[in-house]
């Protein structure tokens, strides 16, 4: 049996925590906070409640793992999960709107077809069969293995299997997801519906390789879920997992060393001095781990492995207590797309500023258990800006004047919205980076493969031996399914040892 300690109660840390402690190991995990969670944060106040970070889960098959691999509840049996349906309604600028059902390519077809004309629906169905290419090119190494020794070959070909295009005697073909949606899609909405997948993660759609078509294929393929209460109570049930399985839970507790030993870490010393030794280190994102260790080599053999990359964009979420009833039918996602990509596209990503007309993703849970009655609505808006990093949400009005911005173009998919609000809690990266200690409060995305590498994150080894990293910013990135499988990584790598060749 190993003395183990995490950084962290994030997702990942806590997924790999349980599947320690199953394993026979001594777990205690130290949160610098006073809760577990990390970005799966909740806020509540006057009978509301509300997510402050991912409103739906995709991939709930991670999780089903992480609770079979655990215990003898699965995770069906430890929180309420929903399939939602449609899984969004998306209004376009041109004030078009289409409901695309779950998880239902056929469905989906129709739908676009009918909104958006004939021939909409199969351009887009024939994008999710090359998009499946992409995924089943890359899903093993990008999410179910240790990041590889040569992770080079994974950026020296592009897996999107991009149509060839003629113009003017020349051939070409997407290298860019918005090369993909202006060249193979042939409808402005559905390059605007593309490009939102990338948006939502905080990715610039005309920067990031084509490979990120495998984004819009997760939620089609496998669908868009809910788990009743809120998202928070998956980070719950996780918790209570680990505290079954004996994980041991040390809130408010702020690590600020690594301690090592012949070149081998031994353990952690905390903000108060007391020091605690561990056979292994689990630590979160990779900028912290340089930082406790004051090693700026951390990462890769004898070829340099990728390098924690600059801080990513954030998110500006808006949560709304609304009087009168939630309308049937209503669905549980919309997506307001901006009436301007290019604008928004250069405010956020090249000016780092925040954009005039931003597009908004309003979540309106059907959920009980979110409101003080039937009589009132809980209601969640969320847009990605610029972090810390490129804009000062701390300046006067800042937060409040795109709050403004926001509820404005969400009144597109909730009529009478601005008179229906009791009150608001508006959120920046700036309670991102203060409540998770994420660098500048970006949100970190998926590792994608192409573009030489340069979209894949840090392996979950380190050079320091017994000393992992785990969690969206560390392999393979960002997402609640990711943080799941970088848990099961490493803990892989630590029962198995570095023979370890990924989940089966």
């Amino acid at each position: 049996m190993a003395r183990i300690v995490v950084i962290g109660a994030g997702m990942g840390a806590m997924a790999a925590a349980a599947r320690l402690a199953v394993a026979g190991h001594r777990v205690t995990v130290y949160e610098r906070a006073a809760t577990y969670g990390g970005a799966l944060g909740r806020f509540e106040r006057d009978g509301f409640a509300f997510d402050t970070g991912p409103g739906l889960l995709q991939l709930p098959a991670v999780h089903r793992d992480l609770f079979v691999k655990t215990g003898k509840e699965p995770l069906e049996a430890c929180v309420d999960l929903v399939q939602v349906d449609p899984a969004a309604r998306h209004v376009f600028a041109d004030g078009t709107e289409v409901s695309l059902p779950n998880a239902s390519r056929a469905g989906v077809v129709s739908a676009l077809d009918g909104a958006l004309g004939a021939g909409a629906g199969e351009r887009w169905g024939d994008f999710l069969v090359r998009a499946r290419e992409a995924w089943d090119r890359t899903r093993r190494p990008l999410l179910e293995e240790p990041l590889w020794a040569d992770w080079q070959v994974l950026g020296e070909r592009e897996p999107y299997p991009a149509l060839r295009q003629r113009r003017l005697l020349r051939t070409r073909t997407a290298a860019r997801l918005a090369e993909v949606g202006a060249w193979e899609l042939g409808d402005p909405r559905l390059a605007a519906l593309l490009e939102s997948y990338a948006l939502a993660y905080g990715l610039d759609p005309r920067a990031v390789p084509a490979s990120a078509a495998v984004l819009p294929y997760m939620e089609h393929a496998f669908g868009a879920w809910y788990v009743r209460g809120g998202i928070r109570e998956l980070a719950r049930a996780v918790h209570e997992r680990c505290v079954a399985r004996r994980v041991e839970f040390v809130f408010g507790a702020e690590v600020v060393a690594i301690t090592e030993k012949d070149g081998r870490a031994t353990g952690v010393e905390l903000r108060d001095g007391t020091v605690s030794e561990a056979d292994f280190v689990v630590g979160g994102p990779p900028e912290l781990l340089k930082s406790l260790t004051g090693r700026d080599d951390l990462y890769g053999g004898e070829a340099p492995g990728p390098q924690p990359t600059s801080p990513s964009r954030g998110k500006a979420v808006v949560c709304l207590a609304l009087r009168g009833p939630r309308e049937a039918g209503a669905a549980h996602r919309t997506v307001v797309h901006t009436p301007n990509r290019t604008e928004e596209l250069d405010h956020t990503f090249t000016a780092g500023t925040a954009a005039p007309r931003p597009t908004v993703w309003v979540d309106r849970p059907d959920d009980p258990l979110l409101r003080p009655d039937d009589a009132h609505e809980s209601v969640v808006l969320t847009a990605t800006v610029p972090s810390l990093a490129h804009h000062d949400w701390a300046a006067a009005g800042a937060a409040d004047a795109f709050a403004d911005r926001m509820v404005a173009a969400a009144e597109r998919a909730v009529p009478g919205l601005r008179g229906r609000v009791l009150w608001r809690e508006v959120r920046t990266p700036l309670h991102t980076e203060r409540e998770t200690g994420a660098p500048g409060g970006g949100i970190p995305a998926p590792a994608l493969a192409g573009e030489g590498g340069t979209r894949l994150r840090p392996g979950n080894t380190t050079r320091i031996p017994g000393l992992f990293a785990v969690g969206g910013w560390a392999h393979p990135g960002g997402g609640l399914p990711h943080a799941g499988m970088s848990g099961s990584l490493v803990a892989g790598l630590i029962v198995e040892g570095p023979d370890f060749r990924g989940s089966q």
